[in-house]
């Protein structure tokens, strides 16, 4: 298969060089366009207001495009200007630390994917439970083993599927589940510090209540050791909300 893959942790992420050994390893034809710099949770952001710079990376067996941009910016730069043909697959990861539920709003990897999808090719989004993997290898094996799995064909048209691994050796993992993504939204809050002048800031921390988590679904799964498999399709539309609303703007106004 011929692969763009990218990332949102950056070019040099341990598991962007996972999969690219892996794929390249397996024999597919891999073409890195990937950021720079760490571009965690930023979402579906696009760079409009400044030009996008490339840095060849060439290194230990590896060799790919840096683009001084967000994770969906070097999708759409890489389908449209830089690869010399379009891939047959495009694959976002692996990412440090898991992206269930909300995260697929905020995820930089998720979003790089459903770019992917947006421009008519499959995608696959790929994510660990772990914010500090150091050998990724296993799951990266794993991942080229499902792309032979799927009827990539087969699937709906701007669908992206959403693989996480769980937080242990992949030996001890449990099967994967086809699953769909939790519903429950994260608890967040600032812790508020100071720095070394006596000048406050804040960082976000935050998670999903356990009350909340569903069972059955992606985070509840991950949790109890299984790799997961979520598809997606953005489609926004709420046909339920929109009868519901026609209905109550049909009555006369009230003054």
């Amino acid at each position: 298969m011929k692969i763009l893959l990218t990332n949102d942790d950056g070019i040099q992420a341990v598991g962007l060089r996972a999969l690219y050994r892996a794929f390249t390893l397996a024999g597919h034809a891999v073409r890195v366009v990937a950021p720079v710099t760490e571009q965690s949770a930023v979402g579906h952001a696009l760079t409009i207001s400044m030009p996008l710079r490339v840095k060849e990376f060439q290194e230990d067996g590896f060799e790919g495009l840096g683009v001084y941009g967000t994770p969906v910016d070097c999708v759409k730069l890489g389908l449209s200007t830089l690869l010399p043909e379009a891939p047959d697959l495009v694959v976002s990861g692996i990412n440090a630390g898991a992206n269930v539920g909300v995260d697929i709003l905020y995820s930089g990897t998720v979003s790089a994917a459903t770019e992917g999808a947006l421009m008519g090719l499959p995608a696959l989004a790929v994510s660990m439970d772990d914010f500090n993997p150091r050998d990724l290898s296993a799951q990266a094996a794993s991942t080229e083993a499902l792309l032979h799995r799927i009827e990539w064909s087969a699937l709906p048209p701007k669908c992206v599927l959403n693989l996480n691994f769980p937080a242990c050796d992949l030996a001890q993992a449990k099967d994967l589940a086809v699953c769909p993504h939790t519903r429950a939204s994260y608890k967040d809050w600032y812790d508020s510090r100071r720095d070394p002048r006596g000048r406050p800031y804040y960082w976000l921390d935050g998670e999903i209540p356990p009350g909340q988590i569903s069972a059955g679904r992606d985070r509840q799964l991950l949790t109890e050791g299984h790799v997961t498999l979520t598809p997606l399709r953005f489609d926004f539309n709420d046909p339920e909300t929109r009868e519901a609303l026609r209905a109550m703007l049909q009555k006369p106004a009230r003054h």
